[in-house]
């Protein structure tokens, strides 16, 4: 049974930094895992994925050249990168992946997901 739990969220001042992190146990042979995040009051939006095989990557353009989204194979870990942390950031992020077979054009859509994580709060004030 695969399992995904996030965690290095927190609190950080505009133009902080922050690195969250998503390991994976069980099944680790995912086509792709991505972020993605919900604000207070809002519905959830794609934030980066990431194909497992090719190792590319896919940005919401709201954080293209801020966040970075990588894997670590070795330590069966999704990581977040974030920098030049803005008020919009602010949300819970969680990590996902898919347990069943299939591919997707539109890696950044959360319909192709089936397991979440938990979430990690981030919380950016001024």
């Amino acid at each position: 049974q695969v399992q995904l739990v996030e965690s290095g969220g927190g609190s950080v001042q505009t133009g902080g930094s922050l690195r969250l992190s998503c390991v994976v146990s069980g099944d680790t042979s995912r086509r792709f895992m991505g972020w993605f995040r919900q604000p207070a009051g809002k519905r959830r939006e794609a934030v980066a994925a990431l194909a497992t095989g090719s190792m590319s990557t896919y940005y919401s353009d709201s954080v293209k050249g801020r966040f970075t989204i990588s894997r670590d194979n070795a330590k069966n870990t999704l990581f977040l990168q974030m920098t030049g942390l803005e008020l919009e950031d602010t949300a819970v992020y969680y990590c996902a992946t898919r347990t069943r077979p299939g591919y997707t054009s539109s890696p950044l859509d959360a319909n192709y997901y089936n397991l979440w994580g938990q979430g990690t709060q981030v919380t950016v004030s001024s």
